[in-house]
């Protein structure tokens, strides 16, 4: 499989749709954020060495959020709108990286935030969570 060693992250996806296509990219993502399947060889295509420094249990590990914020940041550069509901379900992530990678996703792909989930994330603990917020489309 294509690494990402060297490539932007945008190339590093391209890389992988090109090989495998879009659906199957699609899915890969899907499965981290929903399920936690973390298949190794699509990591490394994410995200290169970052990638093989979370398989080795570092950064948090697999059960980190790292996996999670690569599959969201995949979606900025290939989409199919099926992935609507997992990106806005991962507004309630724990971690601020993955609601910030969230919300970058929404405002590019154009999601609504429903009026609930704005005002709990305008409270957020973390700026650069709020910032993401107001850049998003009322």
């Amino acid at each position: 499989m294509a690494g990402f060693l060297g490539a932007s992250p945008r190339e590093a996806v391209a890389t992988l749709v090109a090989s495998h296509g879009t659906t199957w990219v699609i899915d890969r993502c899907i499965e981290v954020l929903t399920k936690g399947e973390i298949d190794g060889e699509f990591l490394v295509g994410l995200s290169g060495q970052h990638a093989r420094h979370v398989l080795q249990g570092r950064e948090g590990g697999v059960e980190g959020y790292w996996p999670r914020v690569w599959s969201l940041r995949a979606f900025l550069y290939s989409w199919e709108p099926r992935a609507s509901s997992v990106v806005i379900a991962s507004l309630k992530d724990e971690s601020w990286r993955v609601r910030e990678m969230a919300l970058k996703v929404m405002i590019r792909r154009q999601l609504p935030v429903s009026d609930s989930r704005r005002a709990l994330l305008a409270r957020d603990p973390i700026a650069r969570v709020r910032v993401a917020l107001e850049r998003l489309a009322p």
